[in-house]
């Protein structure tokens, strides 16, 4: 039976301050990059969600040593290198493991195969199988879907232009050119984020990035990276769920601490100033290179509609289903477009959050590449809702429910576990 969560009505509002979770795209790379210095590196303030928790226990079947010495810091230790793994290699639900692993195993000198659970097996891979087989990758798949198969050898460096910016795709084919003879070099027309660049450059990998006959690049070479300390800061995908609650709930105000705001991946506050949302940035400053800000929020009652389209989409996509909260009390029409990368996620963010605005009485169109929504009008349905395993699905309809004048119920609510172990221990802070 589904784990059904049935939520609370006639809330006061959202108040006091929260410390938000550390981000899970740093996670991942923290423990991916901190494992190929082939040494000993201390990371600080790791995602204990599921998703990073599956590259972690991967690692360890690779090899990799570890050691926590806090509940969120602990000392990672590659100084054996690498070792042929005894079992298939579990992904769990992340496509970030699955992908960002792929390209650096695609380069070592063992094989192995790479499983996921029944949302992820449905996630297309295709999008990376293709650049790293032309790297001269030996991979194995089941229609271009997991489980996948891995012959490690030795690559060969490509230049390639992403149909679709993606920072999973970009960064796999990085790892990859990490281990290829000759330089790496990747093409985007709008910039994804930019976490592994980043870091690579701060753990001394041979990088370089700028634009190009009006394309972003990023190129890299075989590298030896420098074992340091690594910082992770707060997630804004997961700040965004009470950033947006506390907008549209009345009589709130809130401030989330230590939240990144590396610019490719604040589109949501670039949403939040066209919405005209009461917001501010306090306290900011860098970690590892990372930019990072505590973030204000008040009620904001007259909600102005928005355009999400073109090149804000990479820098806003895991916000999008929230976005799509924030827009059901704007007034006016709210126009989501060039997003049908949606379609490819958790689950078809397009089709889901059109079903349940519709179950919920808000007026939305459904497009093949987003939909349009009608706000400003009063939620008040009793309705249960299906969250298709998708973790931010879940949460946006429980920031749904915050303005819905009845109960509501969210079924399989603990997906949310993939992502946000915390979220309800931190909403009851708030609430």
């Amino acid at each position: 039976m589904d784990n059904i969560l049935k939520t609370k009505k006639n809330i006061s509002g959202l108040s006091g301050e929260i410390t938000i979770p550390p981000d899970k795209s740093i996670s991942h790379r923290a423990l991916i990059f901190g494992a190929l210095t082939k040494g000993i590196v201390e990371i600080k303030n790791l995602s204990l969600g599921e998703d990073c928790l599956a590259t972690l226990k991967i690692l360890e079947n690779l090899g990799v040593k570890y050691k926590f010495i806090s509940e969120r810091d602990l000392i990672l230790d590659s100084s054996n290198g690498f070792s042929i793994p005894k079992v298939a290699l579990d992904c769990g639900n992340s496509g970030t493991t699955t992908r960002l692993l792929m390209g650096f195993l695609a380069g070592q000198n063992f094989d192995c195969e790479l499983f996921g659970d029944e949302s992820l097996s449905k996630r297309p891979m295709k999008r990376v199988i293709e650049p790293l087989t032309k790297m001269g990758a030996e991979i194995n798949s089941n229609d271009f879907k997991m489980p996948i198969k891995i012959k490690g050898k030795e690559l060969n460096a490509i230049e390639y232009h992403t149909p679709i910016a993606s920072a999973q795709v970009k960064s796999c084919l990085m790892l990859a050119g990490l281990n290829a003879l000759g330089k790496t070099k990747i093409y985007e027309k709008t910039l994804s984020r930019n976490h592994s660049e980043i870091m690579l450059e701060y753990l001394g990998a041979k990088i370089k990035t700028g634009i190009e006959n009006g394309e972003f690049f990023t190129e890299i070479e075989k590298s030896n990276l420098i074992p340091k300390s690594l910082g992770v800061v707060g997630d804004i995908s997961s700040a965004s769920f009470f950033m947006v609650a506390a907008a549209i709930t009345p009589n709130s105000h809130i401030i989330i601490k230590n939240v990144g705001i590396n610019p490719t991946r604040t589109g949501i506050l670039d949403i939040f100033k066209q919405a005209e949302i009461n917001f501010n940035l306090l306290n900011q400053k860098t970690v590892c290179n990372e930019l990072c800000a505590d973030i204000e929020v008040k009620y904001t009652p007259n909600i102005k509609p928005f355009v999400i389209q073109g090149e804000i989409i990479p820098r806003l996509i895991d916000e999008i289903p929230i976005l799509a909260v924030l827009a059901t009390q704007a007034q006016g029409k709210t126009i989501v477009k060039d997003a049908q990368d949606l379609r490819n996620k958790e689950s078809d963010r397009i089709k889901t959050i059109v079903e349940a605005f519709n179950e919920l009485g808000i007026e939305i169109k459904e497009n093949q590449d987003g939909f349009e929504i009608i706000g400003k009008k009063e939620i008040s349905k009793s309705v249960s809702l299906k969250t298709y395993l998708d973790h931010r699905l879940a949460m946006s309809y429980y920031v749904m429910s915050l303005i819905n004048q009845e109960q509501m119920e969210i079924k399989g609510f603990d997906c949310i576990n993939t992502s946000f172990p915390e979220f309800m221990k931190l909403m009851e802070e708030l609430i």
